[in-house]
């Protein structure tokens, strides 16, 4: 029976993550495009405005960060927080880049929060990152002590994998191509918050109140499929973590039959990844 090891698992997530912040970087285009509407309903439900002081857990190279900084203006700040600091170089440069003095930046694992001083910011937000957190109640704690009473919590999930073709398909394909079973209950992975109910019951056991989800048709759109395996395969770290127990002779094949299942969802208009997120929001 394979054993989960949740202290193993991050320090893969952390190399992993080290190793794709340039890629990440670099499909920045890509992911805000992709992202876009999810995140402003995101930030919305975080109720992000002038003045605010907002926390990003798992921050990545700062898409989100900026947009809250810039809802924030300079009266407000916004603390980018992620596990990898070699990402977190890339999300100061841009704020910086983008002359948004209101950015800070701090390596922090999102499930040590309380290193952060109780009730010292209006709104937490976290777009894509909750979902991989191995001990997501410990996580949703510190998120609720960081804020003031009253302050909110607003985050950006995937829903089910059924939802998510673009990212189900080569899960699917590497899990089986590795002998890999299938995940444990509770266990982190993109989907692991996705089915009906998993959101609302996590905020709510965490404390949180007015606990609302809505589902956001984002569909990814790139000019062919082999454009979505180049963006998968270079920046989603979940996918190396699996692919490390395919033989290395074997994964240019597991990259092939990847970009083979996903070339149905090309059309005249290109590659259109079918892909459902949901934003989930509560008060502390």
């Amino acid at each position: 029976m394979t054993t989960f090891d949740p202290k193993q698992y991050k320090t893969t997530t952390r190399q992993q993550w080290e190793e794709a912040a340039g890629a990440w970087n670099r499909w920045g285009p890509t992911l805000e495009a992709w992202l876009g509407e999810a995140t402003e309903r995101m930030l919305d439900a975080a109720g992000v405005g002038t003045g605010s002081r907002v926390l990003d857990v798992a921050a990545g190279t700062g898409g989100q960060t900026m947009l809250a900084a810039r809802r924030a203006g300079a009266g407000g700040r916004v603390l980018a927080t992620d596990i990898s600091p070699t990402i977190l170089t890339y999300a100061a440069k841009a704020a910086a880049d983008a002359g948004l003095g209101n950015v800070e930046t701090l390596e922090v694992d999102g499930e040590g929060l309380e290193v952060l001083d109780p009730g010292s910011f209006d709104a937490v937000v976290s777009r894509v990152g909750l979902i991989y957190f191995p001990d997501q109640q410990r996580a949703l704690a510190g998120m609720r002590q960081a804020l003031r009473p009253g302050g909110r919590i607003a985050a950006v999930v995937y829903a089910t994998a059924e939802r998510n073709e673009f990212f189900s398909i080569p899960v699917s394909i590497i899990r089986r191509r590795a002998n890999l079973p299938p995940p444990l209950p509770g266990q982190p992975g993109p989907f692991s918050l996705g089915r009906p109910g998993a959101l609302e019951q996590a905020l709510t056991a965490a404390g949180f109140d007015q606990v609302s989800v809505e589902a956001v048709n984002a569909p990814l759109r790139l000019t062919s499929a082999e454009e979505c395996v180049r963006f998968e395969r270079e920046s989603f770290g979940a996918l190396h973590q699996m692919l490390a127990a395919v033989p290395t002779a074997e994964r240019e094949s597991v990259w092939s039959e990847i970009r083979d299942a996903l070339a149905p969802f090309e059309g005249d208009g290109g590659f259109v990844g079918p892909c459902e997120l949901l934003v989930a929001s509560g008060a502390a």
